[in-house]
């Protein structure tokens, strides 16, 4: 499902509101790259880039993204969640072993 303008802006705004629960839960992390990278998630998984299904993660069909950035980890995990992949309370493990 493609999402308008608006509702990208909302995704993009919810995603940086979870990074910065996140981080702050988490004591410690780089908000910089996260809260700038966004819009680019936002766009990324809800606006039609890329196929996925979050009920069959493993689908060999599906599109793989690579992120070697990793001071952007927390936004994409943000909208990993938003896209279903995970419930938004795992978030909260960020940087926890275990």
């Amino acid at each position: 499902m493609e999402y308008s303008h608006e509702e990208l802006q909302e995704k993009a705004n919810q995603i940086r509101e979870m990074v910065v629960k996140m981080l702050v839960n988490a004591g410690s992390g780089h908000a910089a790259g996260s809260l700038g990278s966004a819009d680019f998630w936002a766009v990324l998984y809800f606006g039609g880039v890329i196929e996925f299904d979050s009920r069959d993660p493993w689908n060999d069909d599906r599109d793989r993204v690579v992120l070697s950035a990793g001071h952007y980890c927390p936004a994409q995990y943000a909208a990993l969640s938003l896209a279903g992949f995970f419930p938004e309370e795992e978030l909260l493990n960020l940087r926890r072993i275990g």
